[in-house]
C-alpha cells in the first residue's frame, strides 16, 4: 500500500453547477471560495474541489482553536495545504513501513495546518440536500494528513452522491500537550480541533449542497478512536453535530487492564522529559519555554527520545468511563456500523518476535509468566496457524487491540437499543500490500472504501469490492436507521448470522457469518479487556 451565507438554504447558492462556469465557487461565513473540478470515468456527476479551506484561524501553540476571520476578497482553495507536525517514533523497521504507507512522498509540515478538503457533486442538490460524511484520519494521534491520495473523496462525490470533509488536527505534543500549566479542557487540542471543524460543517455545509443534519462521522485506526470519544462525549439528551457514525478498526471503550479504557500511558512525563531537553525545567514558566522552541526542534526531540503525548480524561472531550457510559446508555443514540481487518496486527507488530515485551506495552504492566504461558498455550508457535513468533504476536495483536474490544463496543450498543452493525473485512490484492504477507491488514480497507487503489494492476475483484463498499458506506450515511444492508447485531441472537464479511471472491456481496466464528478468538480476552482478571 502506497500513497501512491450558504448555512441559510440549501442548494443553488453556492458550489452551484454551471455549465460555463469552470471554477466552482462558494460562499461560507468566512467570505467567498474559489475551488476546482475533477472528472472521473462514466460518473454521473463532475466533482466541485475545495482543498485547503481554513475552518480555524492559524492556531497559537498550545492553545485552543478559534474560528477564522473574514476575508474580502475570494480565496484561491484550489491546493492542499500543509499536514501538521507530525510525529514517527518508532523502531526503525516500523517507521520505515509507516512513512512508506502514510507519508510518501511526504507533505510540507507546519503548524499553521487547520484546514479542511471538501468534494462535493457539482450537480444541484436535491431538495433537503445530500448526506455529508465527516472523514477523521488515523495515525495513533501521533500523525497524518487529511490530503493524502488515499484519502480523496472524489469517487465518493461522483458516484455516491454525497458530500465528503476531510480535516485536519493536531497530533502529537501539538495537539495533547498535556502541560500542567495548561487546565484540563485544554489540553485535548487535537479533539478540540475535530470539534470546530464539525461546527465549520454545521455553519457552512449547506453551501456545498450539504444537509447539516445528515452527518456521519467515519475515521479508522485513531480516527475510530476519535469518533469512539465523540459517541461518548455527547449525553443522551444531547443533539450531536452527527446522524451516524462509522468506525473502521478502532475503539476507546476497551483498552485492556490495568489501564481500562485507557489507550496510552500518562503523558506527564514525556513533557518533563521534553522540557528537559529543551533545558526549560529551570525557566519560570516551562510551557512559555516550550512554546518558544521551533518546531523542528520539537519534533526531533519527540522523534529521537520517543515520547508520546497522550490525550487525557478530561470529562469533555475524552471520559475516564467511557465502557461503563455506553452500557448506561449516556452517550450519544446514533446508529452506528464499525468493524475490523482479518489481519490488523501483522502490520502494528511489524518485525516483532518478543510476546513479553509487547504484552507489557499493550496492556500497561509487565505480564506474570502464568499469563505469558497461557497466551503461548492461546497462540502456539510452530503450529500450523503460526509458523513464526511474528504470526502468532500479529493475531495476538488483532485480537486485544481491534477485534474483541470491537466486538464488545457493538454488544454494549446493542444492549442499549441503539442500532450497531459489524463489518469483517478480508480481502487483499497485490497492489496495496505494503509488504511481504501483509494479508488484510491494518488500514487496507482505506484503498477499498475511498477507491484510491492503484489503477495499475487493479483487478476486476479489486474494483467491484471497491465501488460495493462505497456505496454500502454512502447508504449507511444517506439512511443510517435503515441500516447498510445486513442484519443488525442482537445481544440476545448472537448465534444469529449478522456479521459481513467483504472477500475478494465475493466482491459484489457480502457473507453473513455469526460473531462466533469471527470472535473465536476473544473468550480468552474479553475479562482482561474489561479490567476484570
Amino acid at each position: 500500500m502506497r500513497i501512491f451565507k450558504g448555512a441559510l438554504v440549501f442548494a443553488g447558492l453556492s458550489a452551484a453547477y454551471n455549465k460555463r462556469q469552470t471554477k466552482p465557487t462558494a460562499t461560507i461565513d468566512s467570505g467567498v471560495i474559489v475551488g476546482t473540478t475533477t472528472s472521473l470515468p462514466s460518473a454521473p456527476a463532475v466533482v466541485n474541489k475545495f482543498l485547503g479551506v481554513p475552518f480555524a484561524a492559524p492556531p497559537n501553540r498550545f492553545e485552543p482553536p478559534r474560528n477564522h476571520k473574514p476575508w474580502t476578497q475570494p480565496l484561491d482553495t484550489k491546493t492542499r495545504k500543509p499536514a501538521c507536525v507530525q510525529e514517527f517514533a518508532f523502531p526503525q523497521p516500523v517507521k520505515n513501513l509507516t512513512l512508506a504507507l502514510f507519508n510518501t512522498p511526504p507533505p510540507e509540515e507546519s503548524e499553521d495546518c487547520l484546514y479542511l478538503n471538501v468534494y462535493a457533486p457539482a450537480t444541484p442538490a436535491p431538495k433537503g440536500g445530500r448526506a455529508v460524511m465527516f472523514w477523521i484520519y488515523g495515525g495513533g494521534l501521533y500523525f497524518g494528513d487529511s490530503s493524502i491520495a488515499a484519502y480523496d473523496g472524489s469517487h465518493f462525490a461522483a458516484y455516491e452522491d454525497v458530500v465528503i470533509v476531510a480535516a485536519n488536527y493536531r497530533t502529537n505534543v501539538f495537539g495533547f500537550p498535556n502541560a500542567p500549566e495548561l487546565d484540563l479542557e485544554d489540553r485535548n487540542l487535537g479533539f478540540l480541533d475535530q470539534r470546530l471543524a464539525l461546527d465549520w460543517v454545521q455553519r457552512n455545509i449547506p453551501a456545498f449542497g450539504g444537509n447539516p443534519k445528515k452527518v456521519t462521522i467515519f475515521g479508522e485506526s485513531a480516527g475510530s478512536f476519535s469518533v469512539d470519544a465523540l459517541l461518548t462525549s455527547f449525553p443522551a439528551k444531547s443533539t450531536p453535530p452527527f446522524h451516524a457514525a462509522i468506525m473502521e478498526s478502532g475503539q476507546l471503550s476497551y483498552r485492556g487492564s490495568p489501564n481500562v479504557g485507557r489507550l496510552y500511558p500518562d503523558g506527564k512525563p514525556a513533557w518533563d522529559a521534553l522540557a528537559a531537553a529543551l533545558n526549560c525545567t529551570d525557566a519560570q514558566s516551562n510551557l512559555t519555554c516550550i512554546s518558544a522552541a521551533p518546531a523542528s526542534t520539537i519534533k526531533e526531540i519527540l522523534e529521537s527520545e520517543f515520547l508520546y503525548f497522550p490525550p487525557v480524561q478530561d470529562n469533555k472531550t475524552y471520559f475516564s468511563n467511557i465502557a461503563e457510559r455506553r452500557k448506561s446508555g449516556d452517550i450519544a443514540r446514533i446508529p452506528i456500523l464499525s468493524g475490523t481487518n482479518a489481519d490488523e496486527g501483522r502490520f502494528i507488530v511489524y518485525s516483532q518476535n518478543n510476546l513479553t515485551a509487547y504484552l507489557q506495552q499493550a496492556l500497561g504492566a509487565v505480564p506474570s509468566p502464568e499469563f505469558v504461558a497461557a497466551v503461548e498455550k492461546q497462540y502456539p508457535v510452530g503450529s500450523e496457524r503460526y509458523p513464526t513468533a511474528y504470526d502468532a504476536l500479529a493475531d495476538i495483536d488483532t485480537d486485544i487491540s481491534f477485534q474483541c474490544g470491537a466486538a464488545l463496543v457493538a454488544n454494549d450498543t446493542s444492549a442499549i437499543g441503539t442500532p450497531s452493525w459489524r463489518y469483517y473485512y478480508n480481502a487483499s490484492f497485490p497492489n496495496t500490500a505494503g509488504f511481504p504477507d501483509s494479508r488484510a491488514y491494518h488500514s487496507t480497507e482505506i484503498y477499498s472504501v475511498f477507491s484510491t487503489y492503484p489503477l495499475v494492476n487493479s483487478t476486476a475483484a479489486q474494483r467491484e469490492l471497491s465501488s460495493f463498499m462505497r456505496g454500502t458506506w454512502a447508504r449507511f450515511a444517506k439512511d443510517p436507521a435503515a441500516g447498510p444492508g445486513w442484519r443488525a447485531i442482537d445481544v440476545k441472537k448472537k448465534a444469529a448470522a449478522n456479521v459481513a464479511v467483504f472477500t475478494a471472491e465475493q466482491p459484489k456481496r457480502v457473507n453473513m457469518v455469526a460473531q462466533s466464528e469471527v470472535d473465536s478468538r476473544c473468550a480468552f480476552w474479553t475479562k482482561i479487556l474489561a479490567g476484570r482478571h
